[in-house]
Protein backbone atom coordinates (compact mmCIF):
# COMPACT_ATOMS: atom_id res chain seq x y z
CA UNK A 1 0.00 0.00 0.00
CA UNK A 2 2.80 2.42 0.94
CA UNK A 3 4.64 1.68 -2.33
CA UNK A 4 1.48 2.38 -4.33
CA UNK A 5 0.94 5.76 -2.66
CA UNK A 6 4.59 6.69 -3.20
CA UNK A 7 4.38 5.66 -6.85
CA UNK A 8 1.23 7.77 -7.36
CA UNK A 9 2.84 10.82 -5.71
CA UNK A 10 5.97 10.47 -7.85
CA UNK A 11 3.85 10.09 -10.98
CA UNK A 12 1.86 13.22 -10.14
CA UNK A 13 5.05 15.21 -9.51
CA UNK A 14 6.42 14.13 -12.90
CA UNK A 15 3.17 15.11 -14.65
CA UNK A 16 3.17 18.54 -13.01
CA UNK A 17 6.84 19.09 -13.87
CA UNK A 18 6.36 18.11 -17.53
CA UNK A 19 3.26 20.32 -17.84
CA UNK A 20 5.06 23.28 -16.26
CA UNK A 21 8.03 22.81 -18.58
CA UNK A 22 5.82 22.66 -21.68
CA UNK A 23 3.82 25.75 -20.68
CA UNK A 24 6.67 27.98 -19.50
CA UNK A 25 7.00 29.82 -22.83
CA UNK A 26 3.25 30.32 -23.11
CA UNK A 27 3.09 31.74 -19.59
CA UNK A 28 5.92 34.19 -20.30
CA UNK A 29 4.08 35.43 -23.40
CA UNK A 30 0.83 35.84 -21.45
CA UNK A 31 2.58 37.78 -18.70
CA UNK A 32 4.17 40.06 -21.31
CA UNK A 33 0.74 40.66 -22.88
CA UNK A 34 -0.60 41.63 -19.48
CA UNK A 35 2.26 43.97 -18.67
CA UNK A 36 1.87 45.72 -22.06
CA UNK A 37 -1.97 45.79 -21.78
CA UNK A 38 -2.38 43.86 -25.02
CA UNK A 39 -5.10 41.37 -25.86
CA UNK A 40 -5.09 38.76 -28.63
CA UNK A 41 -8.10 37.65 -30.66
CA UNK A 42 -7.96 34.21 -32.27
CA UNK A 43 -10.25 32.18 -34.49
CA UNK A 44 -9.90 28.43 -34.07
CA UNK A 45 -6.44 28.92 -32.54
CA UNK A 46 -5.02 31.28 -35.19
CA UNK A 47 -4.22 34.85 -34.16
CA UNK A 48 -6.40 37.30 -36.05
CA UNK A 49 -5.79 40.57 -34.22
CA UNK A 50 -3.93 42.14 -31.32
CA UNK A 51 -4.95 45.39 -29.63
CA UNK A 52 -3.50 47.66 -26.97
CA UNK A 53 -5.36 49.90 -24.53
CA UNK A 54 -5.24 53.03 -26.71
CA UNK A 55 -6.76 51.15 -29.64
CA UNK A 56 -9.48 49.57 -27.49
CA UNK A 57 -10.47 52.91 -25.94
CA UNK A 58 -11.27 54.19 -29.46
CA UNK A 59 -13.85 51.42 -30.02
CA UNK A 60 -16.75 53.07 -28.24
CA UNK A 61 -15.77 53.78 -24.65
CA UNK A 62 -18.74 53.52 -22.26
CA UNK A 63 -19.15 54.34 -18.57
CA UNK A 64 -21.79 52.35 -16.70
CA UNK A 65 -22.78 51.24 -13.22
CA UNK A 66 -23.53 47.67 -12.20
CA UNK A 67 -24.44 46.27 -8.82
CA UNK A 68 -22.22 43.34 -7.86
CA UNK A 69 -23.43 40.90 -5.20
CA UNK A 70 -20.86 38.33 -4.09
CA UNK A 71 -20.75 35.69 -1.39
CA UNK A 72 -18.13 37.79 0.42
CA UNK A 73 -19.91 41.15 0.27
CA UNK A 74 -23.42 42.47 0.05
CA UNK A 75 -24.65 44.25 -3.06
CA UNK A 76 -22.23 47.03 -4.05
CA UNK A 77 -22.63 49.56 -6.84
CA UNK A 78 -19.55 49.53 -9.09
CA UNK A 79 -18.62 51.99 -11.82
CA UNK A 80 -16.96 50.55 -14.94
CA UNK A 81 -15.36 51.96 -18.09
CA UNK A 82 -14.85 49.81 -21.14
CA UNK A 83 -16.18 48.85 -24.54
CA UNK A 84 -18.69 46.30 -25.74
CA UNK A 85 -16.82 43.10 -26.49
CA UNK A 86 -18.70 42.80 -29.78
CA UNK A 87 -17.18 46.15 -30.88
CA UNK A 88 -13.66 44.80 -30.33
CA UNK A 89 -14.51 41.58 -32.16
CA UNK A 90 -15.84 43.64 -35.08
CA UNK A 91 -12.65 45.73 -35.11
CA UNK A 92 -10.66 42.48 -35.28
CA UNK A 93 -12.48 41.72 -38.52
CA UNK A 94 -14.22 38.69 -37.04
CA UNK A 95 -17.86 37.96 -37.65
CA UNK A 96 -19.89 36.27 -34.93
CA UNK A 97 -22.45 35.08 -37.45
CA UNK A 98 -20.91 31.62 -37.92
CA UNK A 99 -19.45 31.29 -34.39
CA UNK A 100 -21.01 29.46 -31.47
CA UNK A 101 -18.59 30.20 -28.63
CA UNK A 102 -16.51 33.09 -27.41
CA UNK A 103 -13.89 31.82 -24.99
CA UNK A 104 -12.25 34.40 -22.76
CA UNK A 105 -8.83 33.32 -21.43
CA UNK A 106 -6.92 34.75 -18.47
CA UNK A 107 -3.20 34.82 -17.69
CA UNK A 108 -3.75 32.35 -14.82
CA UNK A 109 -5.46 29.77 -17.05
CA UNK A 110 -9.02 30.62 -16.03
CA UNK A 111 -11.46 30.60 -18.94
CA UNK A 112 -15.06 31.63 -19.42
CA UNK A 113 -17.19 30.43 -22.32
CA UNK A 114 -19.88 32.75 -23.66
CA UNK A 115 -22.35 32.10 -26.43
CA UNK A 116 -22.20 34.26 -29.52
CA UNK A 117 -25.76 35.36 -28.74
CA UNK A 118 -24.70 36.65 -25.29
CA UNK A 119 -21.90 38.68 -26.84
CA UNK A 120 -24.14 40.05 -29.60
CA UNK A 121 -26.88 41.08 -27.15
CA UNK A 122 -27.14 44.85 -26.80
CA UNK A 123 -25.56 46.36 -23.66
CA UNK A 124 -24.46 43.03 -22.15
CA UNK A 125 -20.80 41.88 -22.42
CA UNK A 126 -18.10 44.50 -21.82
CA UNK A 127 -14.33 44.43 -21.97
CA UNK A 128 -13.51 46.84 -19.16
CA UNK A 129 -10.23 48.50 -18.23
CA UNK A 130 -11.36 50.85 -15.44
CA UNK A 131 -13.21 50.16 -12.19
CA UNK A 132 -14.45 52.99 -9.97
CA UNK A 133 -12.42 55.52 -11.96
CA UNK A 134 -9.08 53.67 -11.75
CA UNK A 135 -7.31 51.68 -14.46
CA UNK A 136 -7.11 47.97 -13.73
CA UNK A 137 -3.61 46.88 -12.79
CA UNK A 138 -2.10 43.60 -13.99
CA UNK A 139 -2.00 40.57 -11.70
CA UNK A 140 1.70 41.14 -10.96
CA UNK A 141 0.74 44.45 -9.30
CA UNK A 142 -2.14 42.96 -7.31
CA UNK A 143 -4.84 44.12 -9.72
CA UNK A 144 -7.57 42.40 -11.71
CA UNK A 145 -6.58 43.61 -15.18
CA UNK A 146 -5.49 45.09 -17.40
CA UNK A 147 -8.76 43.80 -18.87
CA UNK A 148 -11.79 42.18 -17.36
CA UNK A 149 -15.09 40.89 -18.73
CA UNK A 150 -18.26 42.24 -17.14
CA UNK A 151 -21.52 40.56 -18.13
CA UNK A 152 -24.44 42.79 -17.22
CA UNK A 153 -26.93 39.90 -17.28
CA UNK A 154 -24.81 37.95 -14.74
CA UNK A 155 -26.17 39.21 -11.42
CA UNK A 156 -23.49 37.68 -9.19
CA UNK A 157 -20.46 38.14 -11.44
CA UNK A 158 -19.75 34.41 -11.48
CA UNK A 159 -18.65 34.43 -15.11
CA UNK A 160 -16.79 37.71 -15.00
CA UNK A 161 -13.22 37.01 -16.01
CA UNK A 162 -10.20 39.04 -14.89
CA UNK A 163 -6.56 39.09 -16.11
CA UNK A 164 -7.66 38.64 -19.75
CA UNK A 165 -5.00 38.06 -22.39
CA UNK A 166 -6.93 36.30 -25.16
CA UNK A 167 -10.38 35.93 -26.68
CA UNK A 168 -10.88 32.88 -28.88
CA UNK A 169 -13.84 32.46 -31.19
CA UNK A 170 -15.06 29.07 -32.35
Amino acid sequence: MKKTVTLIVVLLVVIVAVTAYLNRGDLAEKQELQEEAQIIFTVNGDETARFNLAEIKEMGEVNFNKELDTSETGPEEQSFTGVLLKNVIDAAGITLQDKQQVIVKAVDGYTVALTADEVQAEDNVYLIYMNNGEFLKPKSEGGTGPYRIVIKEDQFGQRWCKFITEVELK
